[in-house]
């Protein structure tokens, strides 16, 4: 483990403890809360008197959890009104979400107090909450890639990225399922403390340091085959087993023995996508495999992959992962080196 000695404060970090508020509700998921204060506690450990981390909820009583575990130390919101650096509210699966989203006491609080914060934001479902308070509208947020559609839902002014990690607006902070609360409070600390901190922090819970914000939550190509796509299940495994064969839609078509203009229409139905960004979202999730688990090079990855060549999979890497496949592979893959 890294030692507290070599993080010493500099006079840049000599300032009043940022105040670290996480906004809890009975039935939050445990996740949501400990993982996140683990990253904050352990950069206040690097470098002391950083920051001081408060656990509140409406009046301060411990707090079930939604697993066995119960939370005591919780203070009450009403004890909690000024010089807030950042708040962050925790998630929870239904109906425990839905009371908070609707609890008046922690509703009028959040409006009262989220203004005067640095930073705002969510961990998992908690971006509910927030927008029950009116604090997503006009903001790109994300959330569980379970919840995305609802959120988007309820919050038709919100801009509800399906795909990301986290993601940070302004200063409003909003972050996937339940771990990704942990990448969204390192890359807190790396913006308030730098890399040196952060990397520390990382190697200590053994994490990637950042995982990309814009990584996708969850295989747009198994979210394909989840989706109502019983006229298109042949041809979705076909095509899943030959990335690198014609799949416009003209071919498919034929394939699927219907015209394209019926066949892009009843695709994007069924399947809840257009057939092109369909076939784009395959080919990216062949090459992420392939990079994570066989030590092709770069342009024979973007060969069986379908993608073409080197410099189309690193421009789309970058446009979609926000990531190189370098980068990528330095990241997540399972054996050794390319060669």
């Amino acid at each position: 483990m890294t030692k507290k000695s070599d993080f010493l404060p500099t006079p840049a970090h000599r300032h009043a403890a940022r105040q670290i508020v996480f906004v809890a509700f009975e039935g939050t998921e445990p996740l949501d809360l400990t993982g996140p204060i683990g990253v904050f506690t352990r950069a206040e450990e690097q470098v002391p008197g950083t920051y001081r981390i408060r656990v509140a909820s409406v009046d301060g009583a411990a707090i079930r959890t939604r697993s066995p575990l119960m939370l005591a130390g919780i203070e009450p919101l009403s004890g909690i009104s000024a010089d807030i650096d950042t708040l962050l509210v925790a998630g929870g699966h239904e109906p425990a979400i839905r009371r908070a989203a609707i609890d008046p006491a922690l509703i009028g609080w959040l409006r009262e107090h989220a203004g005067r914060a640095r930073r705002i934001g969510s961990i998992c479902t908690g971006a509910f909450v927030l927008g029950a308070a009116g604090l997503l509208d006009g903001r790109s947020v994300t959330t569980h890639w379970a919840a995305v559609e609802a959120l988007q839902e309820y919050f038709p002014q919100a801009r509800v990225d399906a795909d990301a990690i986290y993601r940070i607006d302004g200063r409003l902070h909003t972050s996937a399922g339940v771990t990704a609360g942990i990448d969204l409070a390192l890359a807190m600390v790396k913006a308030d403390l730098g890399h040196a901190v952060a990397a520390a922090i990382a190697r200590d819970l053994v994490l990637f340091l950042h995982r990309p914000g814009g990584q996708r939550q969850f295989s747009a190509t198994l979210a394909g085959q989840d989706a109502e796509s019983d006229l298109f299940a042949d041809l979705l495994a076909w095509m899943l087993e030959h990335p690198q064969h014609d799949l416009r839609v003209a071919a498919l078509a034929e394939r699927a023995a219907m015209s394209p203009r019926n066949f892009a229409r009843q695709f994007q139905l069924k399947v809840g996508k257009t057939p092109a960004r369909y076939v784009l979202d395959m080919r990216l999730d062949h090459a992420c495999r392939h990079l994570e688990n066989t030590a092709w090079t770069i342009e024979r990855v973007a060969e069986k992959s379908g993608l073409k060549s080197a410099d189309t999979m690193h421009r789309l890497f970058r446009e979609k992962l926000g990531v190189t496949p370098s980068d990528y592979r330095a990241r997540f893959a399972a054996g050794g080196p390319a060669r």
